[in-house]
């Protein structure tokens, strides 16, 4: 009876459990609980429905399938609802209705639960097929039904195997989902059911495949992904569980076995029924379509997702299984079509699907276990070639340690094949060596270089006897029907070693080789002669193979300074190829430049030596000839094709993604497949000529393919990119390897290396200062990695050649970095600090710290941060100490939990670029790598940087250069070792070096275009301040020194003579001490110097400008005896030989000084009076040297009295710089100290004039203004205690110097008395005025007088 029927109103309100708790509160306190309980069941019995009930008496939540909790266990009967009440009722409704039909209760409870799911799981419209999964209402209806079936099992009214006999009548209607839901629910296990019949298998594996392949609505795609995931989770890891078992599990002995038990065991059941899932997945792999069902079976295969249902050793089992059944599946390929088939077969071309099964199965093993079992597998059983060869790429890709175990492998496979004559071994040693090369030089050698290693040599396995050698011969000969013209030519090219009593047995296989590649149209002839034949590519095309013989061919001449035997065994072995390809490529029609270089030179050797014909060699004169109007092309082989570009840009899009991930293998995947890519784009590989080869790297502008630009652009950029995603996450120490690993990559591909080289050497040297701190640390990061990777690198010569030789290539690179402008100054800086500071943070975890932190790094850092940040200079580390030592390795880089702050600094364009320098100057690892000896910048290095800085674009200002230089050359330099680079405190040697540096400095640019306002004038007056005499004279041996290097250097020159003649001229103008030295000593140098020249020149006369200074130097002496013409010499030559002839020679000028005024050589009397102004204050500042300067002293007022009208006498008295106009070289002829005494020789002088001359010079226009600026500095002077103290003991003759300030304020005040300020505008006075307020009132009052008189005028 319904209970709808009879009280539908109520039914609709309450449910059945509202019902009773309603009735238990009204009548607890009058009835007892028990009998109100069977009073409402007698009463509900009369009016119950029971399908209805049961989904009403089910779980009152509805069944949550996503709840995590549910993955690894099955629920127990005490995590069911509690049975009272409800499940009473149930249970007593069922039995009255089986009493009533007369049949058990399990068996009524058992035909309601089945006919409830059956019309649960069925289509909602007739004919529509059956889905993989239940929809979202189906599923918690299905959920609360079997709820309460769980209660009607605990209370013993319901029978799980006649539930599932029953069930499985219609096979066609039962649904894996049900059977996941029964399993969970401990209603009925999954091992039950596989061992109640034998046609479960056959439906459980279609059951899965559908599964795996189905799809739901879009509503409903999430919750049905993760119901997939979870059902399909918990069969593998039953089946996992009881097929790969050790023993009988005990509990499955104690239950009562089904038919299939009986039949066969359930362990072969269960590992049968996933090998039928196996085959299906590899069914699917050698399909050209992708399928997503086998690929989502294949990601079932995580040691993560079994978690403790599944022992390890079992996980094991299951496994290796998989993997030998994987080798072993199908082996329809017999060891010759391997042969001929395998170099499709790499990581790259092989099946994804495959590749991912075979990155799931190895990742619990080691490698050593792999490949014993590899080789346990090939030993006994027939394998599948195609899956043992794409098992080992992908072993090779995602396992870095594969190397060397497989060449262990191989090792053992040789002896083992030499021992016992094995070909099997043989066999399998071959096709494994070259499935290694196929990967590339960054997961395995070249197959060139493992046959050389391996035959080659007389202690190869195959040369201890001629049955060894026999064996080895046979095999390669079987081997020829079937090799590739690749290996073929490995063989021909590198043979195996042969004493030469067999050597007969050799030139057999030799000819069928050869037999072998003309039946294939492969010529010998064009097969190069440094041709590297890996085998992992398609050959290159000869044209571009002649090329690059050629190049090589031109750089070992180059290196050697012969012709290669290579080369001449080719001109007489291999004629035809010689002539018809070596030679067109090599005399390719070109510019030819004026001076010679290395591919004329060779040119010219071989035609020496007969190897040219004439009448090819005239062609190709008489073709450069008309090729003078072009340049020569980049002369690479370019694929212009659209298509690899965009695949490659998908690549790196995809591998971007991969680094932030993390996952190793599928990083070193995608770079594989990367490589394939660019092995498109740059066709043929040269891994072999790797490290012996220098590669070309041209400064000029020129323009590569736009294919090759691309493509450099887009894998700088991606590598930029990278770097950036993985320093978010973690600091360059605590990344993966992706970054070697990316650059060894790009290594494999000399043509691509070539390109990046010219662009990273474009940016560095051309695009610097634009770029943005991202940029710059990306940059920074791949030079590092080259610098890394150097011993894999090919050398690198430059182009015109600024360095000696072929170099490394990161210091190829750092030579790009310029630091002659303020910009390329920083840039330099940001650009170093970045790749160091990487450098050693990644060098952090490695075993050598130092391998990504190249030395010139060191040497650009230790030259600009002291240049750049005053505060540094004291903060030098000191040289040598615990630099190398063993325990002074680098720690981290920043301190614990610091690393993501400074990182994010160096990517940062807003920071400033002083605080990641400080950070890194101040850090101790840094510091211990500027002690090495490799790190330090000599003296001679640092001067030749600093004499191309250009001072006009400067980062230092006049004074702060002056400044810097003082510091380098006292402090830094000048007490520095002579074997750390510096002078040993030797001032001599800190003299010499910096005139060695100055004549390097002319001598290139004899050569070149001179450099125009470099730093030449502040390094020669800080020579001059620092070392030279204080009469402002360089020592005879240094001024020897120097012109003797003159001479010597333009012997050197086409036109000696005319070269000395330019450079004297220069010299004269940057270097007025020099030029006052040399007339001071010319009486001694001359005959030195004509010695030199002569001997050198063949007997000529010294060169025009020499001889100029020798007939000044005549004319000096001459002018007192009334020789009236004057030579056309600058006024400084002028006035030396004037001052020298007198102050040097005893000799009167008095005459001459007179004779020159009437002349108006007023220039020379300018430069004549600062001559002698600097005797005068040399015997202020040196008394004991009085009598040597006091006729120069002497001679002042006079020369002063002749050039009172003029005011070019005052520029004298001018602050150094452009205030002096035309006189400002006079600042480099004397030193700091006399130019600081300056206001006191002015005032001496003047105050020397007799009154009539004094009363001139008031008159001179500027001389007020100058007379009130000297005073003042005069009165700092006193003030500061600066002025010579007077020594008692010598002459008389010396200047009172505690009376010239009275004197000097007396002659002021009397000039400003007498009216001279009209000379003075109001700024003036106002500026005098403010100058002397605090210092003079005196002189500030009577300026002020002046200044009022003005303003009431106006």
């Amino acid at each position: 009876m319904s209970l709808t029927a009879s009280s539908q109103c109520f039914t609709q309100k309450r449910t059945l459990s509202s019902l009773l708790s309603g009735r238990v509160a009204k009548k607890q306190r009058q009835e007892d609980a028990q009998q109100l309980q069977k009073a409402a069941v007698q009463l509900l019995n009369q009016h119950q429905n029971l399908p209805n009930l049961l989904l009403e008496v089910g779980n009152p939540k509805p069944c949550n399938v996503m709840d995590k909790e549910t993955m690894g266990r099955k629920e127990s009967v005490s995590d069911s609802p509690t049975p009272h009440i409800g499940g009473s009722l149930l249970v007593s409704e069922l039995r009255r209705q089986a009493a009533e039909l007369g049949v058990p209760v399990a068996v009524l409870s058992v035909r309601m639960v089945l006919d409830r799911v059956q019309q649960l799981t069925s289509s909602t419209l007739e004919g529509e097929k059956k889905h993989a999964l239940l929809n979202t209402t189906q599923r918690r209806q299905l959920c609360a039904l079997l709820h309460s079936t769980q209660q009607l099992l605990s209370l013993g009214a319901f029978c799980s195997r006649l539930f599932w006999r029953e069930y499985w009548r219609d096979q066609e209607q039962v649904h894996l989902e049900v059977v996941y839901h029964l399993h969970v629910l401990n209603i009925l296990t999954l091992e039950s059911i596989l061992e109640s019949e034998r046609a479960v298998c056959s439906w459980l594996g279609a059951e899965l495949r559908a599964v795996c392949g189905g799809t739901g609505s879009a509503e409903e795609e999430d919750e049905e992904e993760e119901v997939r995931h979870k059902v399909l989770t918990l069969v593998v890891m039953v089946l996992v569980k009881a097929g790969f078992r050790e023993t009988q599990d005990p509990a499955a002995q104690d239950r009562d076995p089904g038919p299939a038990a009986q039949d066969g065991n359930l362990p072969q059941l269960c590992s049968s029924l996933l090998e039928q899932q196996l085959c299906w997945v590899l069914d699917a792999s050698g399909r050209q379509h992708r399928d997503t069902a086998a690929e989502l079976w294949v990601q079932l295969f995580d040691a993560t997702l079994c978690g403790e249902s599944v022992s390890p050793d079992a996980l094991r089992r299951f496994f290796t299984h998989t993997l030998t059944h994987t080798l072993t599946y199908r082996p329809r390929l017999t060891v010759s079509d391997a042969v001929s088939m395998q170099s499709g077969w790499s990581f790259s071309c092989s099946s994804r699907l495959l590749t991912a099964l075979f990155q799931k199965l190895v990742v619990i093993f080691r490698v050593d276990e792999l490949l014993s079992h590899l080789q346990q597998v090939l030993e006994t059983q027939e394998v599948n070639w195609q899956h043992v060869l794409c098992f080992l790429s992908t072993l090779l890709v995602f396992n870095p340690d594969t190397q060397s175990s497989l060449q262990e492998l191989l090792s053992k496979l040789l002896k083992s094949a030499f021992e016992g004559y094995n070909l099997e071994s043989m066999i399998t040693a071959f096709l494994l060596a070259r499935q290694g090369a196929l990967e590339g030089p960054a997961l395995f050698p070249s197959y060139s270089h493992w046959f050389k290693m391996s035959f080659g040599g007389a202690n190869s396995c195959h040369s201890n006897s001629k049955k060894s050698l026999v064996f080895l011969l046979k095999f390669l000969s079987d081997l020829v029907p079937f090799d590739p013209p690749q290996y073929l030519k490995v063989h021909l090219l590198h043979p195996p070693y042969v004493a030469v009593k067999h050597r007969s047995l050799l030139k057999e296989y030799v000819s069928l080789a050869k037999t072998r590649l003309a039946d294939l149209k492969v010529s010998l002839e064009d097969m190069g002669l440094y041709e590297d034949v890996s085998g992992a590519a398609a050959p290159v095309q000869p044209q571009c193979q002649a090329g690059q013989d050629a190049e090589k061919a031109v750089s070992l001449y180059e290196s050697t300074g012969r012709i290669s035997a290579t080369v001449m065994e080719a001109s007489i072995f291999r004629r035809p190829y010689f002539l018809t390809r070596f030679l067109p490529a090599l005399m390719t029609p070109r510019l030819l430049p004026v001076k010679a270089d290395a591919q004329m030179r060779f040119i010219e050797a071989l035609r020496k030596a007969e190897k040219i014909p004439p009448a090819q060699y005239s062609s190709y004169v008489q073709s450069c000839q008309q090729e003078r109007q072009r340049q020569q092309d980049g002369g690479v082989c370019v694929q212009e094709d659209d298509d690899p570009l965009e695949v490659l840009k998908s690549q790196l899009q995809e591998f971007r993604g991969l680094v932030t991930q993390g996952d190793h293998g599928e990083v070193s995947s995608q770079l594989a497949r990367m490589s394939h890519t660019l092995g498109v784009i740059y066709p043929g590989r040269t891994d072999t000529l790797i490290g012996q080869t220098a590669v070309k790297l041209y400064t000029d502008t020129r323009t590569p393919p736009e294919l090759h630009v691309k493509v450099v652009n887009l894998v700088l950029r991606s590598f930029c990119q990278c770097l950036l995603d993985a320093s978010r996450l973690h600091p360059p120490n605590r990344q993966s390897p992706w970054a070697s690993q990316f650059v060894s990559t790009l290594l494999g591909h000399s043509q691509l290396l070539s390109a990046l080289l010219h662009r990273l050497w474009d940016l560095l040297a051309n695009q610097g200062p634009s770029l943005s701190a991202a940029h710059v640390l990306g940059l920074g990061a791949f030079v590092s990695h080259l610098h890394a990777s150097q011993s894999h690198c090919p050398l690198v010569q430059l182009c015109p050649a600024v360095l000696p030789g072929p170099v490394p290539v990161s210091e190829a690179l750092g030579s790009a970095l310029s630091c002659t402008t303020h910009a390329d100054m920083l840039f330099c800086v940001r650009f170093c600090v970045a790749a160091m500071s990487y450098g050693l943070c990644r060098g952090d975890s490695q075993p050598d710290p130092r391998q990504y932190t190249p030395a010139w790094l060191c040497r650009k850092l230790l030259y600009l941060v002291p240049r750049l940040l005053p505060e540094a200079r004291d903060d030098l580390p000191a040289r040598g100490a615990g630099a190398g030592r063993p325990g002074t390795g680098v720690e981290g880089l920043w301190p614990e939990g610091q690393e993501q702050g400074q990182w994010s600094s160096l990517t940062d364009d807003s920071a400033p670029w002083r605080t990641s320098v400080r950070a890194l100057w101040s850090h101790a690892a840094f510091r211990l790598t500027l002690q090495l000896p490799q790190c330090q910048v000599s003296f001679s290095e640092w001067l030749a940087t600093e004499l191309r800085v250009q001072r006009s674009e400067d980062a230092l200002s006049d004074p702060d250069r002056q400044e810097y230089h003082q510091w380098a050359c006292m402090q830094r330099y000048l007490p520095c070792p002579v074997e750390q680079g510096g002078c040993g405190g030797d001032q001599r040697r800190l003299c010499s070096d910096i005139l060695n540096a100055i004549l390097d400095l002319h001598t290139c640019s004899l050569q070149s275009p001179p450099a125009t306002g470099t730093c030449l004038p502040d390094l020669l007056c800080t020579l001059q301040r620092q070392v030279c005499s204080p009469a402002g004279l360089l020592p005879y041996h240094l001024t020897a020194h120097l012109l003797k290097g003159v001479l010597g250097a333009s012997m050197r020159c086409e036109h000696p003579s005319r070269e000395v003649n330019q450079a004297w001229s220069q010299i004269s103008l940057l270097c007025p001490l020099f030029l006052v030295s040399a007339v001071r000593w010319w009486g001694r140098l001359r005959v030195v110097l004509e010695c030199v020249w002569r001997g050198q020149s063949d007997g000529d006369h010294l060169p025009e400008q020499l001889q100029l200074l020798q007939t000044c130097c005549l004319w000096a002496p001459r002018l007192e005896k009334g020789v009236a013409t004057v030579p056309t010499g600058p006024p400084l030559l002028l006035a030396a030989t004037l001052h020298s002839a007198w102050t040097g020679r005893g000799q009167s000028i008095q005459t001459s000084v007179d004779w020159l005024c009437e002349v108006k050589e007023r220039q020379v009397l300018v430069y004549l009076l600062y001559l002698c102004v600097t005797d005068l204050l040399t015997t202020l500042l040196q008394p004991q040297e009085v009598k040597g300067h006091q006729k120069g002293a002497e001679l002042c007022p006079h020369i002063l009295s002749l050039l009172v009208p003029s005011s070019d006498w005052l520029l004298l008295f001018k602050s150094p710089g452009p205030d002096q106009g035309l006189y400002q070289s006079v600042a480099m002829v004397t030193s700091d100290e006399h130019t600081r005494l300056m206001p006191l020789a002015f005032y001496s002088l003047v105050l020397q004039l007799s009154p009539e001359d004094q009363d001139r010079t008031g008159r001179t226009p500027g001389f007020l203004h100058s007379a009130v600026l000297c005073y003042v500095s005069l009165l700092n002077l006193f003030l500061d205690g600066s002025t010579p103290r007077p020594i008692a003991d010598l002459s008389t003759d010396q200047m009172d110097l505690s009376q010239i300030l009275g004197s000097a304020q007396s002659f002021l005040l009397r000039s400003l008395s007498v009216g001279s300020a009209p000379f003075l505008s109001s700024s003036q006075l106002t500026q005098l005025e403010a100058l002397c307020s605090e210092l003079d009132p005196a002189v500030a009052g009577a300026l002020s007088a002046h200044l009022s008189q003005e303003m009431d005028f106006l």
